[in-house]
């Protein structure tokens, strides 16, 4: 599963990483929660020839025939190895595709009857692009709704001890295959959506100030003794 996230890299960084223009300054987030709006590189959608595009959509994603667009509440994530055949996400599986900007996200451990936060990054601390998958809903009202899901897969080593499921980080070479139209073969996604290796990435455990997704700012990401 994958909750909560970072993205702390200025709009000049996060620009580089992505290979997209220019983009307008925005703040660093540093608990970014389901439901909020969450950064999304894809290809313009009526445009898919033309440069990525870096857009605010929100957390959860909606289906195109959904009556109640309170379901992108229990559609934060996606599974990696069914997306493609679910319902809710074959479709977007198959021509919807993103890339959500991170540096880094939570998980909580479980230990008895207690939780310990812990965030994981990159080991250079750079961003990184997470697997998504978006969708256009409209209302009654004809008002649109842009959101999306963060796709996971089975833990790597060192997520293992701390969750049994982690986000599908993607290689930079993957970028473009991921989110190419063109490519709509489910065996060949899949193919993309492995666990990260572990040797690259870092974990340390954190306070449970960052468990309300109210909170914000470096105190969430500060190390803290683990709880057990």
């Amino acid at each position: 599963m994958c909750g909560r996230f970072t993205l702390r890299a200025p709009a000049s960084v996060v620009a580089k990483q992505f290979a997209l223009f220019e983009l307008p300054p925005f703040a660093p987030r540093f608990n970014i929660a389901p439901s909020q709006p969450v950064p999304v590189v894809r290809l313009p959608p009526r445009q898919p020839e033309s440069p990525r595009e870096l857009v605010w959509l929100c957390w959860g994603l909606i289906p195109g025939w959904a009556k109640d667009p309170a379901i992108g509440n229990r559609m934060i994530n996606a599974r990696s190895e069914t997306a493609a055949e679910k319902p809710a996400y074959r479709a977007a599986f198959r021509r919807r595709r993103c890339l959500v900007a991170a540096d880094g996200f939570y998980e909580w451990q479980r230990g008895g009857k207690r939780k310990q936060p812990y965030f994981i990054r990159l080991r250079d601390d750079r961003p990184f692009a997470l697997a998504g998958l978006w969708e256009s809903w409209e209302g009654p009202d004809h008002a649109a709704i842009e959101s999306c899901t963060i796709l996971t897969t089975e833990p790597n080593a060192l997520m293992r001890p701390i969750h049994n499921r982690m986000p599908v980080i993607l290689a930079e070479d993957a970028y473009q295959p991921w989110l190419d139209p063109g490519a709509q073969q489910p065996e060949r996604l899949r193919a993309m959506l492995c666990p990260y290796p572990e040797q690259d990435m870092t974990a340390h455990p954190v306070g449970t100030y960052v468990n309300n997704p109210t909170h914000e700012g470096p105190q969430c990401v500060e190390q803290a003794p683990a709880l057990f």
